[in-house]
């Protein structure tokens, strides 16, 4: 199944695509609030399958006009991100290939939609994008084993790990390029889990502009999906709707040598793809907030 949040005529819903249609759930059900996909992580698998079916059977079609989408997720416990998980892309940053995921967070505010668009705060003028794979947590887990830790995982989306690198390289921690405002789109689906058969097996791309930036496959990733929920769920307890990004391929503006690189600038568009799950558009606007960072 394919979930979105959208937001129609100023009131927010759950909706499933199916065949190329949008069709919104009912935002209450049986007296409890079902306006976002976190709702659906409360509820059993059955009832959502349920759910579903009614909705796609009789539900209200939604026209593609009429709705704009919201972040897969709002409220999430945690915003967990994998750094240099992508061989190649280890490579053209000239890093050695990690032995341990390199984990680093990111702040809710980050989050944005599909169509969003991105603000370039005046604080920097190095933005990078990062096309990655991310994972939805479905169900409380700790300590899990790799081989059963995919269990745990609800469905998957597309996020752009966004990053101003020269707020990021100008310390020794990386919180400050990695959490501006809206810096952490995703969507526009999630896609469930039993629709991706292998996760670890996904054509990934960006395109800045039209022009192909990032093509790669999951199948570069140092950590498969199943090691980093694994890895992560050692240390925290992970929790319905957190978010986990797996990390970006090569071809990131970082990666060219320093003569070439143009950093994103206003008005630029980007759009990441990943195979199975759908494109994330976002357009860069320089920020005219009097005082802004």
């Amino acid at each position: 199944m394919r979930f979105a949040n959208i937001r129609v005529e100023g009131r927010n819903y759950v909706a499933v695509s199916s065949g190329g249609e949008i069709r919104r759930l009912p935002a209450e059900i049986r007296g409890k609030s079902v306006t976002a996909i976190e709702h659906l992580l409360e509820m059993d698998a059955s009832e959502v399958n349920a759910l579903v079916d009614d909705v796609l059977r009789s539900g209200v079609t939604v026209p593609s006009d009429a709705f704009c989408f919201r972040s897969v997720v709002e409220r999430p416990h945690k915003i967990l991100c994998v750094g240099l998980n992508y061989r190649r892309h280890a490579e053209e940053t000239h890093t050695p290939i990690p032995t341990l995921p390199v984990i680093f967070g990111k702040f809710a505010q980050t989050l944005a939609a599909c169509d969003d668009e991105i603000p370039l705060p005046r604080r920097t003028q190095c933005v990078d994008y990062e096309v990655e794979l991310a994972m939805v947590v479905g169900r409380t887990c700790h300590d899990v084993d790799p081989e059963h830790a995919r269990d745990y995982v609800f469905g998957y989306t597309v996020a752009n790990d966004i990053s101003a690198r020269d707020l990021q390289n100008a310390t020794s921690q990386w919180l400050i390029g990695k959490s501006l405002d809206r810096f952490c789109p995703t969507g526009p689906f999630v896609v469930t889990s039993d629709e991706i058969s292998n996760p670890d097996d996904l054509s990934i791309q960006l395109r800045r502009n039209g022009i192909l930036c990032q093509n790669s496959r999951t199948s570069d990733m140092i950590f498969s999906c199943g090691q980093i929920v694994a890895y992560l769920s050692s240390l925290w307890t992970l929790e319905p709707g957190d978010l986990i990004l797996t990390g970006t391929p090569e071809g990131v503006i970082l990666g060219q040598p320093e003569s070439e690189r143009r950093w994103i600038a206003d008005g630029d568009c980007t759009e990441a793809t990943i195979e199975g799950i759908g494109t994330l558009r976002n357009v860069f606007v320089r920020s005219l907030t009097p005082g802004g960072i």
